[in-house]
């Protein structure tokens, strides 16, 4: 009797256990996007800071790389990681917006809107590109706290932002408008010419084959985005980089750089080789990090 009341009250207790654990595993599968773009922007940040510093420099005075290194040098090691943060914060934040809402709203709109997948697909990486510009707060102060001039007005990102809060809120989304153009139309590229990077590259049949092809693929793309959106964010930092005063719109701001550089496009596009092989790291670690801890978790 007693073996045969144990085994009526088995069934009860193996269904309770899975109905405990079935949630969190719905739940880790819903994040892992969002977590997979997170990770994967920490430990694109930690490695390529650096190199960063050294475009913005070159973005801002227009300077050469030689003399944006010495620039670094004469800033000391002490200064060479600061304004990490708001990058950090940025990152890991808007990488993980990027990659999660893309995929979620992705797979909604598929799923309420007769649309063609890529127009569907497009419209889902525009959203994700606009829902990030929530965060331009960051790279605004990321913007002022790599500028060298301000060195002397704030040390941390904590005075930064008290620094532009007598300002307003507007302070805050100042280069706004080149931020959403930028986030919009990278997205577009870069979830739609992913896949079809991938499918022409030789076909991986190990772990680190695959690795290897994911860091190609995000690379590849990565440089191509950063050099054709190289300008407007050469505008967009000398917009950032200003505290008070008017709101200048792109088109003068663009006007005004277009003159200091002689009209040539060759000085518009300083510093765009750095940038190109940034880019080549930056995004091909973020896109091999990601696709691995996809298959992981």
């Amino acid at each position: 009797m007693m073996d045969s009341e144990a085994h009526e009250k088995r069934p009860p207790i193996l269904t309770s256990s899975k109905q405990d654990i079935s949630p969190h595993i719905t739940n880790v599968g819903e994040m892992k996007h969002y977590l997979c773009g997170c990770c994967a922007a920490f430990n694109n940040v930690a490695i390529t800071f650096p190199i960063q510093k050294i475009l913005f420099r070159q973005q801002l005075y227009g300077i050469k790389t030689r003399d944006a290194v010495l620039q670094l040098r004469r800033d000391g090691f002490r200064n060479l990681y600061r304004g990490i943060l708001p990058p950090l914060m940025q990152k890991t934040t808007t990488l993980a917006l990027m990659f999660g809402l893309y995929e979620d709203l992705s797979c909604l709109l598929q799923k309420h809107v007769s649309a063609p997948e890529f127009a569907t697909r497009g419209v889902a990486a525009v959203l994700a590109g606009t829902t990030e510009a929530i965060f331009t707060p960051l790279e605004r102060v990321q913007t002022l706290l790599q500028d060298h001039k301000h060195h002397d007005k704030f040390t941390n990102t904590y005075q930064a932002f008290r620094a532009l809060k007598c300002h307003g809120i507007g302070e805050y989304y100042r280069g706004l408008v080149p931020i959403l153009f930028r986030n919009g139309f990278s997205n577009v590229l870069f979830f739609g010419l992913r896949g079809p990077i991938k499918e022409h590259l030789p076909t991986a049949t190990t772990h680190s084959a695959h690795l290897v092809n994911d860091f190609i693929c995000g690379g590849l793309l990565g440089a191509m985005l950063g050099f054709l959106f190289f300008p407007v964010n050469v505008v967009k930092t000398r917009i950032q980089s200003q505290i008070g005063g008017e709101f200048q719109s792109f088109p003068k701001v663009f006007k005004t750089i277009w003159l200091e550089r002689d009209r040539k496009l060759t000085n518009l596009f300083r510093g765009a080789h750095l940038n190109y092989h940034r880019s080549l790291i930056s995004w091909g670690i973020i896109n091999a990090t990601y696709e691995f801890l996809l298959k992981v978790i």
